[in-house]
């Protein structure tokens, strides 16, 4: 049984080797971030009620580079009181190259933002420390599941869609 075939790529021993799909993480940086603390200095009493919101957006940059950005919003309230507001927005720039488009989409929606996550959970613990309340850990977030949901209410607005004659 043989390999497949692929235009100019061989082996070492002159046979057909498939092109190896090649990710790298380039960087990844803070590119919007906003705490509003209303309540300080006395807003560290009593255990807050806290919301998170989390949203992903991913666009290619060029050929092989691609920005995926992880949109966190924590608030916090405390009897019915505003107690703080964070809103960050983490990015990462990724390197993908020989990849099949489902590939890369499930890379950028899936894993990238699982690499980038743990840098931008310690951004949200330092700056909730830095403004007088107990540091906050998001915990982990299931970006396999958050994928597989989108695409589920993506393929339920398609077919609720009215057809066109």
């Amino acid at each position: 049984m043989s390999e497949p075939q692929h235009p100019g790529m061989t082996n070492g021993d002159g046979t057909p080797s498939p092109q190896e799909v090649r990710v790298q993480v380039l960087g990844q940086y803070i590119k919007d971030l906003s705490f509003e603390n209303p309540g300080a200095p006395g807003n560290a009493a009593a255990r807050p009620q806290i919301e998170l919101g989390v949203d992903l957006q991913a666009r290619r940059l060029d050929q092989d580079r691609y920005e995926v950005d992880l949109k966190l919003r924590v608030t916090a309230k405390s009897e019915d009181k505003p107690l703080f507001l964070l809103e960050l927005v983490y990015a990462g720039m990724f390197g993908i190259q020989n990849a099949p488009p489902e590939i890369v989409q499930q890379f950028l929606l899936i894993e990238a933002p699982h690499i980038i996550f743990p840098f931008a959970r310690r951004v949200v613990a330092d700056v909730i420390r830095d403004g007088g309340m107990p540091p906050l850990l998001i915990e982990p977030i299931d970006f396999a599941a958050l994928y597989r949901a989108k695409q589920a209410e993506a393929q339920q607005q398609q077919s609720q869609a009215p057809a066109t004659v």
